[in-house]
């Protein structure tokens, strides 16, 4: 009988268990990591001693890297909760409670990030200087602390306190009874144990890979004056449903509320492109509202960010200890717009308020309203809120003990009670989350229950309703044709100089729907339409060359092979429902021509195609912001042995043919071939370089400028994870 079972959970992600060595590993966490062991069984209920709990991994071992295609590799703040808690392993009398703690196991660097990341998952901001650093007065943050406090039962504990490691160098480490652990390269690792051994490898490859614990249908939203589509009502053990998060349309804009795990996978289901939401607004940092953070950064243009200081201070902390990188450099990937709490803020006429809700960590809830026909639409949004009897319980007279005041406790009941048309609830029970007999008269139009993985019980169902995945209340309908208005903002930003009429003689089109999985121009045919995407993403698929691309709205598909009148090098399949401007080619080409335009669409044309290419660009980068990026690139040619490192100061280069050799301490530690890119670091952090580059033989080479590519989102956060996965390769 073998002693060492392995299992693939998920590509890149196994279990390991060794029961004589009482050893069960998570070997990968990504998001949502527990609900594939659920899903799988692999964590099922048990019982002991007459008490229930759950079985699971007593051990994690972390990825090489953070990001590995685009996502954060190591989110082990769930997988540790659910040790601690759910099987027991801190709760005092269990059990399960012994001397053993919850093992990280991995490179020294990633068990510090995973240690200070789960450090602000559980606490936040953990002094009451940090609090007022964010604002807040001294009186109030003190007033935060204690409330804080009282949630950590009076301590704020180190998480070595709670968790053991296991750092993994050159030679082999001893994990737990006789069971040892080696690495052989960057992120493959060998097990051994009583003669038998197995080979983990938490290599994840590039592309699409949602790797999603639950399936979701297609839905085909439409863009409201003011709707909510209910994106997720389950929590961060729901194997069946998306973790709380609502999506807010607004004059047809998409803002999302939190970003839980595997948002991506949701927004493709809802048909919604990441390059059309216009901003988040922010609840809190714990990891079922904050692990699909990364996907956000996935896009051609800052999404604008929208949180209290207090929120986006333990956001952005929690962020950067994920990165390991300095807190003040994750405002470059967003445009953070700060809201005030208890008042009205106006964001181009939508208004919304914050209130502080009472939680382990910095909280918001949110209340929304419209103007319409006299009067105010609302909407309130509260994710993790306290029971209202928890809350009872921490109310403290003296002013020096952990807790709450009878004033704060009477204002945050006032606050959940507040009457709106639509309100959204946590009822996940405990000592962190809400209960629904709170608001049994609550007087709201319409109460929603969320935050809940167990069906709801016939009194639950007395107070709210349940609103399935991709479900819309829409508030105020919409009589504008905002699809029309978004097709004309493309056009103008693809086409700035162009006289008006010209692109309303473009737009004056029909607007085409296709379902998921259809083919809108095949490979090898010449196009009859130039489509302009408007909602939903496309691929470009051309196998043999091994291109996948994906585009977003405000994509262009068949403009260059309709105006030449050449057969399609690509093929263009929908993924989700897409809604395209259908334009006759001749149509198309008689604007190109009247503007004088047809030299410079071939140019653009033809340097896109190098950049989509290229896996840097080739992704939710819409044609104007390739257009501004070919517009600027300069083209280079160098001979075989000439050193390249005079050329590329503060430049990141595309290799369009030939090989260009990364130098580190005089010896060669990378080829970079055609298609691919160097000089990361020169564009994130701009310091000495830290690679010297030499072709290998006659090369050409694309440069383009830090200031050019540092407003493109998904292109730093590309180089960030490019940088870090060759650090790791050298020092492993």
């Amino acid at each position: 009988m073998k002693k060492i079972k392995k299992t693939e959970v998920i590509k890149g992600v196994y279990w390991v268990e060794i029961p004589d060595a009482d050893l069960y590993l998570l070997c990968g966490a990504p998001e949502d990591a527990t609900k594939h062991l659920m899903r799988l069984h692999l964590i099922v209920p048990t019982e002991k001693d007459g008490v229930k709990f759950e079985t699971g991994p007593n051990a994690i071992l972390l990825s090489d890297v953070a990001l590995q295609n685009g996502k954060f590799c190591n989110l082990a703040e769930f997988p540790v909760l659910q040790m601690l808690y759910r099987q027991g392993m801190l709760i005092p009398g269990h059990p399960n409670n012994t001397d053993l703690k919850p093992l990280l196991i991995g490179a020294k660097d990633q068990i510090d990030a995973q240690m200070q990341y789960i450090y602000r998952g559980n606490y936040g901001l953990t002094s009451t200087e940090e609090i007022i650093a964010t604002g807040e007065t001294r009186e109030r943050a003190e007033m935060i602390m204690r409330m804080k406090l009282k949630f950590a039962f009076g301590r704020i504990l180190p998480t070595e306190e709670l968790l053991d490691h296991r750092v993994i160098e050159d030679a082999p480490v001893e994990l737990r009874s006789g069971v040892l652990i080696e690495r052989k390269r960057t992120n493959v690792f060998v097990l051994s144990y009583d003669g038998e051994e197995v080979e983990i490898d938490l290599t994840v490859i590039r592309g699409r890979n949602d790797r999603s614990a639950y399936p979701l249908g297609f839905q085909c939203t439409s863009r409201d004056y003011f709707s909510v589509i209910h994106s997720g009502q389950g929590d961060g053990w729901d194997i069946n449903r998306p973790c709380m998060a609502s999506i807010l349309i607004f004059q047809g804009k998409v803002y999302l509320i939190d970003a839980g795990p595997n948002i991506s996978y949701s927004l493709t289901a809802l048909g919604i492109g990441v390059n059309e939401i216009e901003g988040i607004f922010h609840t809190h940092c714990h990891d079922d509202h904050f692990a699909g953070i990364t996907s956000l950064l996935r896009t051609d243009r800052k999404i604008k960010y929208y949180a209290t200081p207090l929120v986006r201070s333990s956001v952005f902390k929690k962020l950067s200890a994920l990165l390991s990188i300095e807190e003040e450099q994750i405002s470059d990937y967003f445009e953070v717009r700060d809201l005030t709490f208890d008042c009205w803020n106006d964001i181009d006429g939508l208004e919304v308020l914050p209130f502080l809700s009472p939680h382990p960590v910095e909280t918001s809830a949110f209340v929304f309203r419209a103007f319409w026909e006299s009067q105010y639409l609302t909407y309130a949004h509260l994710a993790d809120i306290a029971s209202f009897d928890v809350m009872k319980s921490m109310v403290t007279a003296d002013e020096n003990d952990p807790g709450i005041s009878q004033t704060d406790f009477d204002l945050a009941c006032k606050n959940y009670l507040t009457k709106v048309n639509l309100k959204k609830i946590d009822i996940g029970g405990g000592m962190i989350h809400g209960e629904v007999e709170d608001f049994k008269d609550d007087e709201s139009k319409k109460i929603v229950l969320a935050h809940r993985s167990d069906p709801l019980t016939n009194r639950q169902k007395e107070i709210g309703s349940s609103a399935p995945f991709g479900i819309a209340d829409t508030l105020i309908y919409d009589t504008s044709d905002n699809l029309r208005r978004f097709a004309l903002d493309f056009l103008h930003a693809y086409f700035q100089d162009m006289d008006r009429h010209f692109l309303r003689t473009l737009l004056n089109n029909p607007i085409i729907e296709f379902s998921p999985g259809e083919i809108i121009l095949h490979k090898g045919r010449v196009p009859e339409n130039v489509y302009l995407v408007v909602t939903g993403t496309v691929e470009k698929i051309r196998a043999e060359d091994d291109v996948y691309n994906i585009i977003s709205a405000g994509g262009l598909i068949g403009e260059y092979t309709g105006i030449k009148d050449l057969p399609s090098a690509s093929t263009y399949r929908t993924i989700n429902f897409v809604r395209a401007l259908s334009i006759p080619v001749p149509a198309y080409r008689e604007v190109i021509n009247r503007n004088e335009l047809d030299g410079l669409v071939g140019q653009r044309a033809e340097r896109r195609e190098t950049l989509e290419q290229s896996w840097l660009f080739g992704e939710s980068v819409s044609p104007p912001v390739l257009n501004r990026i070919a517009d600027t690139m300069q083209r280079m040619q160098f001979s075989g042995g000439d050193c390249l490192d005079d050329f590329i100061e503060d430049s990141v280069c595309v290799v369009e043919a030939g090989a260009i050799e990364q130098i580190t301490g005089g010896k060669c530690t990378e080829v970079v071939g055609a298609h691919n890119f160097f000089g990361e670091e020169l564009v994130l952090f701009g310091t000495e370089k830290e690679f010297s580059y030499r072709a290998m033989e006659p090369s050409d080479i694309y440069k383009i400028l830090r200031s050019v590519v540092a407003e493109v989102p998904i292109v730093m956060w590309k180089l960030l994870e490019s940088y870090k996965l060759r650090k790791s390769t050298q020092s492993y």
